[in-house]
């Protein structure tokens, strides 16, 4: 004989109804930073490369680089490389045992976001 199961799980979910913690947030953030830093890198690898092949594509990249694309560009990989070497420290203190329980969690979520503003605000100045 077969008993008829209710399933009263949802059949459409939506995904603007999750309510990700804010170290969620953080962890996911340090991880498309680096996916960021992967391609970045790639561009710098590039810009190096042209760097270094001749002195007229020296000069055409020194020109190339005064363009606000360009400085957005390296701003961008900065910004990643500094948000993901942030959020790396503090996962790195985490796997020392601080900071595990979700107070602590969260106050670190809250640090690594603030420490990164400040140093990608003052990375910004640097490149412009």
């Amino acid at each position: 004989m077969c008993i008829a199961v209710t399933d009263k799980r949802p059949v459409n979910l939506d995904l603007n109804a999750f309510h990700f913690p804010l170290p969620a947030i953080a962890s996911i953030s340090h991880r498309v930073s680096g996916v960021a830093l992967v391609v970045g890198i790639g561009i710098l690898i590039y810009m190096l490369d042209q760097s270094l092949a001749s002195e007229a594509s020296f000069n055409a990249l020194k020109e190339c680089m005064t363009s606000f694309w360009a400085k957005l560009i390296v701003w961008g990989v900065l910004s990643a490389l500094i948000y993901h070497s942030v959020a790396g420290v503090k996962h790195l203190v985490m796997d020392a045992g601080f900071g595990e329980t979700l107070e602590g969690g969260q106050m670190a979520a809250k640090i690594v976001f603030a420490v990164s503003a400040v140093l990608i605000v003052l990375g910004g100045l640097w490149i412009w």
